[in-house]
């Protein structure tokens, strides 16, 4: 037996019916009831009938080296093909039935088997970059995933879906947008609740971000539920968009206007199952970069057809909250930074005592980039005495760009180019709008 085949599972008398999933443990079976729910159950003593073995087609011609993350299950020759790029997080984890804790210990073979609902919609390559939850991020995995991206779409992908742990995804998704140029869409997913109970969003969530890499678009994505239900999925652009819930299926939304896409998932379904194009259940709100154009990112060339990727950071950056009453000593740790990002208060304000500090920093070689802690809108600091005070000592104004964002955005310019105070205050992959809009 596998994991996906169908089995009947008896022990003390009890027999349960489902799907076989991946365990953490040799010691435990884990199966997922038709209720939605799964229960584990030891080995020991059990008794196992396969009622239906799961279908894999493995291409022949991919490689099997133990040693290679890389793999690849082909359903259909006529099929697009979806890179699915695994680091870890709820949408590929499971209950470890020793502790009942969630752990991600999913591949992306696994995801697969798990959501039998992809099966058909795409040819799909597997691939690990990472199995961690997402608090674990590190701006090195990053690069490694940026490069693995890269590599996915220079063998033939045509759309690479990237499985996120929720809670790090945004800044995730921001530092693809500023590493890669890529022709072809980078879609972000994940889950909010973990695939063993009835209200995941895994399944839907993984079916709309496959029909979003399938689309006409070479956007860097976060795909994830649009509302409670189960009815649309939002594509947010990867600069624009926050979690702002912490269980909520609905937990991402795009800041400061509409997401720039919405995608209904009954008829996400119904293309995929019957092989029709994946854009006939996208409603765009707003034009998205089209697919196949390179040049337009700002990892791109405009000489070159090809994805680029820049995925050099400076690590030496600090996004800092100013709050009431605030020691200016707080911040002495910030005098070897290269880069500090402030979470100023309304239009981009800090107490009048941190000016000086912000002021040595600047002179010290920092680059010293505001925004703000309201969720819309954006800094001017010329409006008020402590505004002007502070781009006076040196301090540049990063629009309505997200602290988060600009936190990467600064870590990517202090890398790669010359002059990164300048680029704080250009839009280089859709995180800064040239002017504030009502929402659409």
């Amino acid at each position: 037996m596998q994991p996906g085949d169908r089995v009947r599972v008896e022990r003390g008398g009890v027999t349960n019916e489902g799907v076989l999933l991946p365990s953490t443990t040799r010691d435990h079976l884990v199966v997922k009831l038709d209720g939605g729910y799964n229960v584990g159950i030891d080995r020991d003593a059990a008794n196992v009938e396969v009622l239906e073995s799961a279908v894999r087609e493995v291409d022949p011609a991919a490689e099997t080296d133990e040693d290679d993350a890389t793999s690849e299950i082909t359903f259909d020759d006529d099929l697009p093909t979806v890179s699915l790029i695994s680091t870890g997080g709820t949408i590929a984890s499971t209950v470890d039935y020793r502790t009942g804790a969630v752990t991600a210990q999913f591949d992306a073979e696994d995801v697969l088997r798990a959501v039998p609902e992809l099966a058909g919609r795409a040819n799909y390559r597997g691939r690990v970059v990472a199995n961690i939850l997402s608090e674990n991020m590190e701006p090195s995995i990053w690069r490694e995933l940026a490069e693995a991206v890269r590599e996915e779409i220079e063998a033939g992908a045509d759309g690479v879906v990237v499985m996120h742990g929720t809670d790090t995804m945004q800044y995730s998704a921001s530092a693809l947008s500023f590493m890669l140029d890529s022709p072809v869409p980078v879609v972000f997913t994940g889950s909010q609740r973990s695939a063993d109970r009835p209200s995941s969003d895994n399944v839907m969530n993984a079916v709309c971000a496959v029909e979003a890499a399938k689309a006409d678009h070479a956007e860097t994505l976060v795909c994830m539920h649009a509302s409670p239900s189960d009815d649309a999925c939002a594509l947010h652009r990867g600069t624009r968009v926050r979690k702002s819930h912490t269980s909520r299926r609905d937990a991402f939304e795009t800041i400061g206007a509409a997401p720039l896409g919405l995608i209904d998932y009954e008829t996400a379904v119904e293309a995929g199952s019957e092989g029709d194009a994946a854009d006939a259940a996208i409603e765009w709100n707003r034009d998205p970069l089209p697919r196949g154009e390179t040049g337009t990112g700002p990892a791109g060339d405009d000489e070159s057809d090809d994805v680029a990727v820049a995925p050099d950071l400076d690590g030496d950056v600090e996004l800092v909250k100013f709050t009431p009453g605030m020691d200016p000593a707080a911040w002495t740790y910030l005098d070897e930074t290269d880069g500090v990002v402030i979470e100023g208060t309304g239009l981009g304000h800090v107490h009048t005592d941190l000016i000086p500090r912000i002021e040595a920093l600047v002179e010290g070689g920092t680059v010293v980039a505001m925004t703000s802690q309201c969720l819309a809108g954006r800094v001017c600091d010329r409006v008020y005495d402590t505004g002007r005070d502070l781009l006076d000592a040196g301090g540049v104004e990063a629009g309505d760009t997200l602290p988060g964002t600009a936190k990467v955005k600064l870590m990517w310019a202090l890398a790669n180019v010359a002059d990164p105070a300048e680029a704080m205050g250009r839009d280089l992959a859709g995180e800064l709008t040239e002017e504030s809009r009502p929402w659409r």
